[in-house]
């Protein structure tokens, strides 16, 4: 993390809020995923249940079905990627690290049980926060980093939850306040990627909201923002190589 890097997203669903990042078929998702890297994404984040609003739920065993086919395709063809886990399901995050050694797991949730989890299984992760203000951030932010250290865990990045928990208004003010997350003095994960904080801010839609997301990754690199998880690695990258120059 001594410069930003690029998180690659691959929804192995068929009800991401945004089309083009739905991926089921191995040829699908094994395109994607040497896409990703190509184009010069650090990691690759798999998720196999859609957590946008008023998307359909999903079982365990689905979602541990969708996800064993994903993982499959990505560690038969690039075995040395290094795969995050987008899960809030310790069972489901416990069979990817066990069965496909994944290498971090990203969370929307934050139970004590999955806290318990990551700590045993020695892995880093993200500790993700619903809270609408930056202020009850900061709090809970600072519990949770305390429960997870007095657990033994090491490794971990903050996401301060855009789009979760939160009004068109008050995403906006988290980022304009982003750089007071840095107090912890950890990596902070930024997930702005064609939300729709950026298409309903824009009036436009997720499919035309790639240049309000690059302004975004922007403004939020220049506030402290450690990795970029996006649905468009190209164009991150580029946003990264400017920034760190400009600020070099």
């Amino acid at each position: 993390m001594s410069e930003p890097k690029v998180m690659g997203i691959v929804n192995v669903t068929p009800d991401s809020f945004y089309a083009g990042s739905r991926m089921q078929t191995e040829e699908e998702i094994g395109a994607r995923c040497y896409q990703h890297l190509a184009e010069g994404a650090a990691m690759i984040d798999v998720g196999a249940y859609s957590t946008r609003p008023g998307a359909s739920l999903v079982s365990e065993e689905e979602e541990t079905a969708r996800l064993r086919q994903g993982l499959n395709v990505v560690r038969r063809i690039l075995p040395d990627a290094i795969i995050s886990i987008d899960t809030f399901r310790p069972g489901v995050a416990r069979m990817a690290i066990e069965e496909y050694g994944a290498d971090i797991i990203n969370d929307v949730q934050g139970s004590e049980e999955m806290f318990r989890l990551v700590a045993r299984m020695g892995v880093p992760y993200i500790l993700m926060s619903r809270e609408a203000t930056m202020h009850d951030m900061l709090t809970s932010f600072a519990r949770q980093v305390q429960q997870l250290r007095d657990m033994g865990q090491k490794d971990i990045i903050l996401d301060p939850g855009f789009g979760f928990g939160k009004t068109l208004e008050q995403n906006y003010e988290v980022m304009n306040r982003l750089e007071e997350l840095t107090v912890f003095e950890l990596p902070i994960l930024v997930g702005v990627s064609r939300k729709s904080m950026v298409y309903r801010l824009l009036e436009t839609s997720p499919e035309r909201s790639l240049n309000g997301t690059t302004a975004l990754h922007t403004l939020a690199l220049t506030k402290g923002a450690s990795v970029l998880r996006v649905h468009d690695v190209r164009a991150a990258v580029e946003c990264i190589k400017i920034v760190t120059t400009t600020h070099q």
